[in-house]
């Protein structure tokens, strides 16, 4: 499997457009284009990742398959080395589907404080890898709104233990990943665009509200910021990853997912009539 290397493209791209007016904020959506534009770290931006020790980065392995990873340290292992380059310490580990994955590709990484409830979002470009860390060339970097973003699901892994040891690799989910699918309040969801590139996002909810199926998973949409980068990037191409992290656990899922947008939800106050339906192909768990 190859794909072609581009850089990440900035504004909103076909696929999100289609699907802002599909649900009908097509105006509310146009407002916020400017933070879709060519970003750049400021000094608040620069503090804030500066006191995180929580990332994931979305990106593909060297088969071209897509993975979103954790990346975790210590305050200051994520580092604005300049307005538009992130410097991050540390390596992926060994057991990671992402380790040695091939550099001159898009990527997205999503920061996140579920303590302080923020997040930001970069997409760039994967410039280099070597012994003293990763470096990505911003392309898109603006924050995301606290919805969701419950400090409970916080994962308690020690940063300092970036190391992982793969203990499962398989094409079907086993009762313990459903077991912790469960429980989980919150993961993230890798997309991709073949032109705007790679992007990690955050999904949060009450514990449950993922469902393990007999082919995968599904949960339901809830109202967000109107921008809707995911969903435009999987109108566009399907494939998709996902991640659940739990005290020292840590899943990964690649596979494709699909939006339903008549779907029955059986939480009336959230309802929105979408769903999204998520096909396993690849599922690796990793510990401490």
């Amino acid at each position: 499997m190859t794909h072609e290397v581009r850089s990440a493209a900035v504004g909103f791209h076909s696929g999100e457009l289609a699907v802002q007016q599909r649900a009908g904020v097509g105006a509310r959506a146009a407002q916020l284009a400017p933070m879709a534009s060519r970003g750049r770290l400021g000094a608040g931006t620069a503090a804030f990742l500066a006191s995180s020790r929580l990332a994931v980065l979305t990106a593909r392995d060297a088969e071209g398959r897509l993975w979103i990873s954790p990346m975790t340290g210590e305050s200051g292992f994520l580092r604005v080395a300049t307005p538009t380059t992130l410097h991050i310490d540390g390596e992926l580990p060994h057991g990671d589907p992402l380790a040695g994955a091939p550099t001159d590709q898009t990527v997205g990484v999503l920061v996140i404080d579920f303590a302080a409830r923020r997040r930001f979002r970069i997409n760039g470009q994967l410039r280099q890898r070597d012994s003293d860390g990763i470096e990505i060339d911003v392309g898109q970097a603006y924050g995301n709104c606290p919805k969701y973003i419950d400090p409970s699901a916080q994962p308690t892994a020690d940063p300092r233990r970036p190391d992982r040891t793969r203990v499962f690799t398989g094409t079907e989910l086993r009762p313990e990943e459903r077991e912790l699918i469960g429980r989980s309040a919150a993961f993230f969801l890798g997309t991709t665009h073949p032109t705007s590139g790679n992007d990690a996002s955050h999904r949060g909810g009450p514990a449950g509200f993922v469902h393990a199926t007999t082919g995968g998973l599904c949960w339901p949409d809830y109202p967000g910021n109107n921008m809707f980068n995911s969903f435009g990037n999987l109108a566009v191409d399907p494939s998709a990853a996902l991640l659940f992290v739990d005290a020292g656990t840590s899943l990964q899922l690649s596979g494709t997912a699909e939006v339903v947008w008549d779907a029955e939800q059986s939480d009336d106050n959230l309802r929105t009539g979408r769903q999204v339906i998520f096909a396993a192909q690849r599922v690796i768990t990793t510990v401490r």
